[in-house]
């Protein structure tokens, strides 16, 4: 079993497993904000005898940042991130071919969730397990924030049939993956920003 990550960071966004690794770590955050706030309300009453004293309003605003971590523990309780039977049936295929795991993408009207996602030469491959994954909807939310980020003329395709993806992956020019695209290196930073 691997341990919790101390620290969160975008450098582990696209990893296998990374929204099971961030629920525990979200959890086990949101355990301490609030039992910092508990102590400190116990202490504040067994120092005082009352509920009336400073420890107590520390304890209040105390509440707030543990209050901000139980919304991310929500968010990510909501998504199941790459299976393991899919992950294995991509392992072969990305060994040489980096990718994306476990993305969900965020925007005011919908949440996108990715289980894997391919860059190179300016096209963006993905697959979801989620069957009602609006595919128009990402393209136009993407795009709009590579544009916003400087990359223009991206392909943006997402499929639901693992099948088709992986023979997809194949038909790729490996020569995309060797050379050096600052163009990809844009869009997996702007797609890892706009990530939970």
């Amino acid at each position: 079993m691997k341990l919790i990550r101390l620290f969160s960071s975008d450098d582990y966004k696209g990893e296998h497993n990374y929204i099971r690794n961030q629920r525990r770590y979200e959890i086990a955050r949101t355990v301490i904000y609030f039992g910092i706030s508990a102590f400190v309300f116990v202490l504040g009453i067994i120092y005082t005898k009352t509920r009336m004293n400073l420890l107590t309003l520390v304890a209040v605003l105390g509440c707030l940042p543990a209050c901000k971590s139980l919304v991310s523990v929500i968010m990510f309780c909501r998504f199941k991130g790459c299976s393991e039977e899919l992950y294995e049936r991509l392992k072969p295929y990305i060994d040489k071919n980096t990718g994306l795991f476990d993305m969900v993408f965020t925007s005011y009207d919908k949440n996108y969730e990715t289980s894997h996602i391919l860059v190179a030469d300016k096209t963006i491959l993905g697959l979801t397990e989620n069957a009602s994954f609006d595919e128009n909807g990402f393209k136009k939310h993407i795009s709009a924030r590579l544009s916003a980020d400087g990359v223009k003329d991206e392909v943006i395709k997402i499929f639901k049939d693992t099948d088709k993806y992986i023979e997809r992956i194949k038909n790729i020019d490996a020569d995309s993956f060797v050379k050096e695209n600052p163009a990809d290196d844009r869009i997996i930073k702007t797609l890892k920003a706009v990530s939970l």
